[in-house]
C-alpha cells in the first residue's frame, strides 16, 4: 500500500500525505474505504504514530478523509475540498511542477523522457495521453 523511505531527504509526513494523496487519486483508495488506525499503519511503516495523526489529520481537513464512529478513519471525497481561491492552488501546484522538472533537467533527463513521464502519469490518473 504504501512505503516511506526513511533515509529520503524529504520529511516522513511529507512522504506519508503525498502517498495517501497519490492511492486516492490513483482510485487506489476510493470513497468510503477505511485507513488502517493510526497506531497500526505507524507500526507497519516503523514510523512515529503522531506522524501518521498528522498526516491523517491534513488530508481531514483538505476534505479528502473523516473519523467515522465505529469505522475509523474513512476516505469520505476522492477530491479536495478548495481551501482557498483556486489561483492559489494552481500556483502550489505549478510551482511544484516547475520543481521536478528542474531537478529533471538538471539530472540530464532528455525532454522525451520527461515528456513520456508526464504522459504516464496522465494516463494513470486521466486514463488518457
Amino acid at each position: 500500500m504504501l512505503t516511506i523511505s526513511l533515509a529520503s531527504a524529504v520529511p516522513i509526513h511529507d512522504q506519508l500525505v503525498a502517498g495517501l494523496r497519490g492511492l486516492i487519486a490513483a482510485g487506489k483508495l476510493a470513497k468510503d474505504d477505511e485507513l488502517p488506525p493510526v497506531r497500526q499503519l505507524a507500526a507497519d511503516l516503523g514510523i512515529n504514530l503522531n506522524t501518521v495523526a498528522r498526516a491523517y489529520r491534513e488530508l481531514t481537513d483538505a476534505g479528502l478523509l473523516a473519523s467515522v464512529r465505529g469505522r475509523g478513519t474513512v476516505v469520505i471525497a476522492t477530491v479536495e475540498r478548495p481551501s482557498g481561491p483556486k489561483a492559489d492552488e494552481r500556483k502550489r501546484i505549478e510551482a511544484g511542477l516547475a520543481a521536478a522538472f528542474n531537478d529533471a533537467k538538471i539530472a540530464g533527463l532528455p525532454r522525451e523522457v520527461v515528456e513520456a513521464i508526464v504522459n504516464r502519469q496522465i494516463a494513470r490518473l486521466w486514463g488518457e495521453a
